[in-house]
């Protein structure tokens, strides 16, 4: 039996959880920014009579900043020992600063009309990614890792938040760690964050029908619909619960989202636009221009999916 910790390290109006499995060979589920190591988990360890030096695995959900940005630098605190592992589809945002600068560029910036954005989201990865890196092991799901005694890891994959999103899950304990690949009403901007509908679901249905956590580790402290924050350590009867709130929430923006893609997107006054109808019928009124921004994400993800279908059918 191996024991799970969660370890928090501040950053802004943020707490970044990672997760602390005291195997054999121990391991580390996700790493905060560059500074999390150093500030957040090593005395967290220390308290629990445990050294970072030993750590042999880090073990990364998927690849936005706040999840590999410490990976670097824990890496280097384990003398460079630990293997570090993540998704094929995000290791280049493990390898490159400048692949999180072009994912803003490449959908959040075609709504937020900031012309200082890409000199703020360059200056941000820089400070907030310890370093680039080459991956230790590359996984796409299906593969176990063996984290020493009878300690193993199985990889599921779960793309939707990111293309890389994968969960690990402890076998024969049936502990799963999900990063943000559960959303439910989402976190702080109080809207879910996805960039590929369909895989989204997908995976959501294959944790609850397929892997169905005894327990459920959870990136950030999500949020049920009525905005009262879940914890980042989930039972069974929780889990179900965020897995299937979290569907139900999906099919409710999915179902507004084409509704209003099929009529045409308008650009107006709202800092909405052009999805403001969208918002209005979901009630959502918080505001998308706060990073991370997962109003415009996910609903870019939505207009791709209308457009290729559109596509498809008249091609």
């Amino acid at each position: 039996m191996a024991a799970i910790h969660p370890l928090v390290s501040p950053w802004g109006r943020f707490g970044l959880y990672s997760f602390f499995l005291d195997a054999p060979e121990p391991a580390i589920v996700d790493t905060g920014v560059a500074s999390s190591p150093a500030e957040g988990m090593a005395p967290a360890l220390e308290a629990l009579g445990r050294r970072i030096e030993d750590v042999r695995w880090i073990l990364l959900t998927h690849g936005h900043i706040d999840h590999v940005g410490g990976a670097h630098a824990l890496w280097e605190l384990t003398g460079r020992r630990a293997q570090v592992v993540i998704a094929a589809a995000d290791a280049p945002l493990l390898r490159s600063r400048r692949a999180h600068v072009q994912n803003y560029l490449d959908v959040r910036a075609r709504y937020l009309h900031d012309p200082e954005a890409e000199a703020r989201q360059t200056a941000m990865a820089a400070g907030a990614i310890s370093g680039e890196m080459e991956p230790t092991v590359l996984v796409r799901g299906g593969e176990t890792l063996s984290l020493g005694g009878d300690v193993t890891v199985s990889v599921h994959a779960i793309p939707g938040h990111t293309a890389g999103s994968v969960a690990y899950v402890v076998d024969g304990q049936d502990d799963v760690f999900v990063g943000d690949a559960v959303q439910v009403h989402g976190a702080a901007n109080g809207f879910p964050g996805f960039e590929d509908p369909r895989a989204y679901r997908a995976g959501l249905e294959h944790l609850r029908d397929v892997v169905r956590p005894r327990h459920l580790y959870l990136g950030h402290p999500y949020r049920t619909a009525e905005g009262v924050p879940y914890g980042v350590e989930l039972d069974r009867e929780q889990a179900q619960q965020a897995l299937q709130g979290s569907l139900d929430i999906e099919a409710r923006v999915s179902a507004a989202a084409a509704r209003y893609l099929a009529d045409g997107l308008r650009e107006t006054d709202s800092p909405h636009s052009p999805f403001a109808p969208v918002a209005e019928e979901l009630g959502y009124t918080g505001d998308p221009t706060l990073e991370p921004s997962p109003f415009f994400t996910t609903l870019h993800g939505y207009r791709e999916l209308y457009e290729n279908e559109e596509l498809r059918a008249h091609g």
